[in-house]
């Protein structure tokens, strides 16, 4: 089996499955995609389960050369797309040969794209997932950020079938993402003042924003704890430290914390977020458990009854 070698790793990407789960009583964090509806887009184009491993490449600058003939798909964050040389459309597949170049520029819009291929890359999982976190040292290839030279695994496949996801179907990626909240059980030590000014508040993205969580600078908020007990933290917890500015946990985050939590952002937007670059604007939004759920079970049901548009 051969695949791709990567000539030029770009920023950071990262092998990512569909992320680790269960594993957190033993300190092991989540992992996987930071847009789950992006990396199960280019999936789907290729005819893929929607967990097999793909690459997360943020920011762009990724270069790899085929050494199998198969089929790609690029998805997410807008980053110029050229296969041996020629431009070449994100949001579909592609049939690429032996000795093709993959040349994925930088974005444009958004900051996540996800690149899969045929089969999924062949990497051997680690805790039940092949989902890369690099503080932890596990997942993908030693745990570590593509690195020039890396040989990527997969299998052979045919030029055939081609898809496209419909224009309509995808995703806009701006400077600015409303966030939809579901208070935590921590919210009686925020007062009635302190969350009408966080829920009325413009926030900037600040530069210091990772996978394991992004901070936010804006108006303080204030909770009349002056810490708790680590206990375990859910993916999008909103936490609020000393200084008050908000940091919404993602999906590298520790597995326990100690700051209050004003509540949590929804998986579907966090991706939104996620794709966002320093210097963006959010506001948050408070919802109920119920429209969370109902949310989730609209867009759930949107993807998967979405068809493919056929290439010819």
């Amino acid at each position: 089996m051969s695949g791709f070698n990567v000539v030029q790793p770009g920023l950071l990407t990262l092998i990512q499955d569909a992320g680790r789960f269960g594993y957190h009583g033993i300190g092991l964090t989540t992992g996987g995609p930071l847009d789950r509806e992006a990396f199960f887009w280019a999936n789907r184009l290729c005819e893929n389960a929607l967990e097999a491993t793909a690459l997360e490449v943020s920011f762009g600058g990724l270069v790899l050369e085929a050494q199998v003939d198969t089929r790609i798909a690029v998805t997410g964050a807008q980053m110029p797309l050229k296969i041996a040389g020629q431009e070449a459309a994100a949001w579909e597949t592609h049939a690429v040969k032996a000795g093709d170049k993959i040349e994925l520029g930088f974005a444009t819009a958004g900051s996540r794209a996800y690149l899969a291929v045929a089969g999924g890359f062949n990497v051997a999982a680690q805790f039940g997932s092949t989902a890369t976190v690099t503080r932890e040292g596990i997942g993908g290839l030693a745990g570590e950020k593509l690195q020039q030279g890396d040989q990527l695994l997969c299998a052979a496949s045919g030029s055939e079938p081609r898809w496209q996801v419909p224009v309509a179907a995808r995703p806009n990626y701006g400077k600015f993402a409303e966030l939809r909240v579901i208070l935590g059980y921590q919210q009686a030590s925020f007062d009635s003042v302190q969350q009408a000014l966080f829920f009325s508040s413009e926030y900037t993205l600040s530069d210091r924003a990772d996978r394991m969580g992004f901070r936010l600078e804006g108006q303080p908020v204030k909770s009349t704890l002056d810490g708790i007990l680590s206990e375990g933290i859910c993916h999008g917890a909103i936490q609020i430290p000393a200084d008050g500015q908000p940091i919404v946990l993602l999906n590298d985050r520790q597995t326990i914390g100690g700051y209050p939590k004003i509540g949590s952002v929804i998986a579907r937007d966090t991706a939104r977020l996620a794709q966002l670059m320093p210097g963006a604007k959010v506001m948050f939004t408070q919802i109920s458990m119920e429209e969370a759920h109902n949310i989730n079970c609209l867009e759930t049901r949107r993807f998967m009854t979405t068809e493919l548009v056929a290439l010819h």
